[in-house]
């Protein structure tokens, strides 16, 4: 098996590598994955898990002891990597938005100078890849197992461990490519994002020992603004069944639900006997929590010990920059919490370590700041290629040979998605070598940290006199960082909309057909528009079972879901957390096929449609913004719409349709 988080492999290029010819320039692999925090890697001193392959990497190259991302959240993090821009400079603010393909990328900049470029992976921008020669990438967020990956041929489906599967992947790609040209590979897995679904051969990884708890486990979040309050992603409180393997993945083989069960079942099991309760139950849920996220991050390391033997092996490991590096960091129970999105550390520092054979020093650790901003500008030089002026970052060649260089002596971040899943205000700040200024600019909060004599963020000293002349300091860095990078508008992608211009604009929505699926595995749109409209959504259904998810859109703050529940269609509209349900008195036969549909009107009633009648209706509300989460064909992927997570439609769907607009009676009947 074979698995990184993003493995860059470069050569020499600089004068400072002596007889670099443009035929030695260096191959790039960026092995990239998602959500690994730094401090569950054995090389940046994790005391919970071991790393030996990342920190082989470490050894033999350059760790980043203080990398950052500006955005801690998926999407908007990948986009950086791409442009060498934040997040309102390259269009990807949050995981609501598509990514613009047409703009300029380092991809298409090294295709310019020669470079072969792939991608395998996690994409998640919803727009098909560009600027690669070959791509196969998974949709959204992508399952643990069994993984379709698109292609610019279609959808391919692939049966097994997606990280295992990934790495085959890649392998060939490598294997077969041009071998008289650079190459440049991005080879990014899902691991170990959430719902944390550890592989077959790691199931009982970690089942002898007990993991040690972050200190702040059970922190009150006291000495803090508010927002920390109103946050959704407690371990004690947010974690779903799925979350706690005390229900499986939704699409797992026989066979592979078999293994599952005979794994989880016992434990599962052991855990309901002992009732646990109060802080007993918060310290099993973590228990759980971190030993399968360990365990997804325990498949990763053994994918890139594969890797770097096949690297060894075919004499590419000379040539070859390798790195290593996650989109984020994560909350690993710190604060009592899982995810990201916060500025502060656990969330807001990524890993990033770079292995440049005969360039960088092997064993070396830096501490400049350095951002994900830094990353294009440091791939383009590697190959000998010229840096836009309009990129936002600094090349890191100049560190990675170990040269005295100017550099920034502060940092910029924006988290803008809210409300969305989990809750997490939307703010921005600022952070230098010992201090951090953050701003809830919509709650009109501040927090200033020490972090020399509060690593732990555990104290806002903003409102301390001693601490007076260094706010005004940061404050004024702040103002100038956000002019200095044309952040100057911080409600960017959510105009303030009048009730009355949202009434108008339900009112005289034209019927317009969104899509139209013949089939299941048809190619659809990841986004559709459905905020402030009213829409008509549907399918004709031959179950096999009775319960499973027809159709759905966004999450547990916006969006829809069609679903069966025990036979009975339902229909799910959830507007800023609040969720209203329609259900059908009777059940649907099974084995035979039924149009299911649901339709929200202007006035923001809903209605259930079966067979071409209306069999329920209530009330409800439109959606109010374009949900953060993707259109899903046969499940509810990434956070639920409902409060369950779903289960997975078994049967055929055909005729899967959404119009914006609300369907007449009559063409309902013709579905």
């Amino acid at each position: 098996m074979k698995s990184s988080l993003f493995a860059l492999v470069v050569g020499a290029v600089s004068a400072g590598f002596a007889g670099a010819q443009s035929s030695d320039r260096p191959n790039i692999i960026f092995v990239f994955t998602d959500d690994h925090a730094p401090h569950a890697i054995s090389a940046y001193g994790s005391k919970i898990n071991e790393t030996p392959h990342i920190d082989r990497l470490a050894k033999e190259g350059m760790l980043f002891q203080r990398c950052y991302c500006g955005n801690s959240i998926c999407a908007p993090s990948r986009a950086t990597i791409l442009t060498g821009k934040h997040s309102h400079q390259n269009g990807i603010i949050d995981n609501g938005k598509s990514f613009d393909g047409a703009q300029q990328t380092f991809p298409k900049l090294l295709r310019n100078v020669g470079y072969q470029t792939a991608i395998v992976g996690k994409w998640h921008l919803k727009s098909d890849p560009t600027g690669f020669d070959h791509w196969e990438v998974l949709r959204g967020q992508g399952p643990y197992y069994n993984p379709p990956l698109k292609t610019p041929n279609g959808t391919v489906k692939h049966t097994g461990y997606t990280t295992q599967i990934l790495t085959e992947r890649a392998l060939k790609w490598l294997k077969g490519r041009d071998t008289k040209k650079p190459f440049m590979l991005m080879w990014q897995h899902k691991a170990p994002h959430r719902e944390w679904a550890p592989g077959p051969g790691y199931f009982h990884k970690y089942d002898d020992v007990t993991i040690k708890e972050p200190a702040t486990l059970f922190d009150d979040w006291k000495n803090r603004t508010t927002a920390c309050q109103s946050q959704e992603m407690t371990i004690a409180r947010h974690m779903s069944p799925r979350d706690l393997k005390l229900v499986p993945p939704r699409n797992l083989t026989p066979g592979q639900l078999a293994t599952w069960n005979a794994a989880y079942g016992p434990k599962n099991e052991a855990f309901r006997k002992a009732n646990l309760q109060g802080k007993d139950l918060v310290r099993w849920k973590y228990q759980r929590y971190i030993k399968d996220y360990l365990r997804c991050i325990a498949a990763v390391d053994d994918a890139i010990g594969h890797l770097l033997a096949y690297l060894e092996e075919t004499g590419l490991a000379k040539n070859t920059v390798v790195i290593y590096c996650s989109d984020q960091g994560f909350f690993l129970g710190d604060h009592g919490w899982y995810d990201k999105r916060w500025m502060y550390e656990e969330s807001f520092q990524m890993p990033f370590i770079v292995r440049w054979p005969g360039v960088t020093k092997p064993g070396t650790k830096n501490a400049d700041l350095v951002q994900n901003i830094d990353f294009a500008e440091t791939f383009l030089e590697m190959a000998g290629a010229k840096i836009p002026d309009d990129m936002q970052g600094k090349s890191l060649v100049p560190l990675l040979k170990g040269q005295e260089v100017a550099w920034r002596q502060s940092i910029y971040y924006h988290y803008w998605e809210h409300p969305a899943v989990h809750q997490v205000n939307r703010h921005y700040g600022v952070r230098t070598d010992r201090y951090k200024l953050i701003h809830y600019y919509r709650l009109g909060e501040w927090e200033l940290f020490d972090l020399q004599t509060d690593p732990d963020e555990l104290r806002s000293v903003h409102e301390s006199p001693e601490y007076a002349s260094i706010r005004k300091e940061l404050e004024a860095e702040l103002i100038r960082l956000r002019e200095h990078y044309g952040d100057t508008d911080p409600d960017l992608g959510t105009p303030r909309i009048r009730p009355e211009d949202r009434a108008n604009a339900a009112n005289n929505a034209k019927l317009q057909k969104l899509f139209d699926l013949k089939k299941r595995a048809d190619s659809y749109p990841e986004q559709p528009a459905v905020a402030n409209v009213p829409f008509t959504v549907g399918a004709r259904a031959t179950p096999k079972q009775k319960t499973g998810v027809l159709v759905a859109q966004g999450g547990s703050v916006l969006g829809y879901r069609l679903e069966l529940v025990d036979g009975r269609p339902t229909f799910h509209i959830r507007d800023r957390n609040q969720l209203f349900t329609v259900t059908a008195p009777d059940p649907v036969a099974m084995d035979r096929p039924v149009v299911i549909a649901g339709r929200l009107a202007p006035n923001g009633r809903i209605s259930l449609w079966v067979a071409g009648k209306r069999v329920a209706q209530t009330r409800a509300r439109l959606i109010s913004r374009i949900p953060a989460d993707g259109l899903s064909i046969g499940e509810d992927s990434g956070s639920a719409v409902a409060d369950d997570s779903g289960t997975s439609f078994i049967g055929d769907l055909t005729d899967i349709r959404l119009w914006s607009g609300v369907l007449p009676a009559r063409q309902l009947r013709n579905w």
